[in-house]
């Protein structure tokens, strides 16, 4: 059962690797065009406070959400919006993802002002969070690729200014 589940932490470590490789050489070898090196500064040295920031608006939005589901839910199953249980799994599934990138990007603020490849790697795993959600949702999948998109330019241009 362990060798099971090794296998499959390695094998989630190669998927994301060969991603990030992926990503890499389009969002930076391939780009049409690099950020000069004041923006990278810029955006780096931003960074931490812009999720702070973030995460401080997002929280009572997420608690707002919650208890209106909760509240809503049994009124769109009785008025057949459809039929209650996709409503409420698509709010419910929304929220989850939401607090799971919230939590992934607040482990990441430490090392965001360290400057650390491990804080950008979880940004990078925030936005794959993000991504994923959206379109498990299907709220808002073409928003959430195109988000996807933009924000792993910016986060691959910075990349090389994180360090171990």
């Amino acid at each position: 059962m362990s060798e099971n589940r090794s296998q499959e932490k390695s094998d989630v470590k190669g998927v994301l690797s060969q991603l990030e490789a992926l990503l890499d050489e389009y969002m930076v070898q391939k780009a049409p065009f690099a950020l000069p090196i004041e923006v990278k500064e810029f955006l780096v040295n931003v960074s931490p406070y812009l999720v702070i920031v973030f995460v401080v608006l997002a929280l009572p939005i997420i608690f707002a959400a919650l208890g209106l589901t909760a509240f809503l839910a049994p009124f769109a199953m009785m008025g057949g919006y459809g039929y209650g249980f996709s409503w409420g799994f698509g709010a419910i599934l929304a929220l989850v993802i939401s607090v799971i990138s919230i939590i992934i990007e607040v482990m990441a603020v430490p090392g965001l002002f360290k400057r650390t490849k491990a804080a950008w790697r979880l940004l990078f795993y925030a936005s794959i969070v993000s991504l994923i959600g959206s379109i498990l949702s299907f709220s808002g999948i073409i928003s959430g690729i195109i988000g996807a998109i933009i924000g792993w330019y910016l986060l691959f241009q910075v990349k090389e200014l994180y360090q171990n």
